[in-house]
């Protein structure tokens, strides 16, 4: 399968079209959603076969990272199913497009730190593709002097 993945603002599907705001970024602010657009081109082959997508998040050390749960610290990751049908008069041979949008709530990233969101399909060791991006360094603001 080829991947084509991009980082957003926000991502949709809808009428079989992905639409995509503020999307093509490599670096973030911390305390603010984002979210993933994803076209999977699926084989003729692999039409009408249920496969899973898993997206981790992990650090630049290939740590996964973490959220606080109710259970503890657990990794932060999304699975989704998805299913590639033949449309009729579609030519034998031609990939088929699943087309996914996942958004995320603002996560508590680390100021100045490199992240990569791996995609992962079925039982796949190894990602299929890599979407790295990094967060900005935390810059102090200076105090305003008081007024005279």
């Amino acid at each position: 399968m080829k991947i084509t993945m991009m980082l957003a603002d926000h991502a949709q599907v809808a009428d079989s079209k992905l639409y995509i705001m503020g999307g093509g970024w490599t670096v973030a602010g911390s305390g603010v959603p984002s979210a993933i657009a994803i076209i999977i081109s699926v084989p003729w082959d692999e039409a009408n076969v249920r496969h899973t997508a898993h997206l981790k998040l992990v650090d630049s050390d290939g740590a996964a990272f973490t959220v606080p749960t109710p259970n503890g610290e657990q990794p932060f990751s999304v699975s989704m199913g998805f299913e590639a049908g033949r449309p009729p008069g579609t030519k034998k041979g031609s990939d088929l497009p699943v087309l996914l949008a996942v958004n995320f709530p603002p996560l508590p990233l680390k100021p100045g730190t490199r992240y990569e969101w791996q995609l992962l399909i079925d039982d796949e060791k190894q990602p299929l593709e890599v979407l790295p991006f990094s967060t900005r360094e935390m810059v102090p603001v200076p105090p305003t002097p008081p007024s005279p």
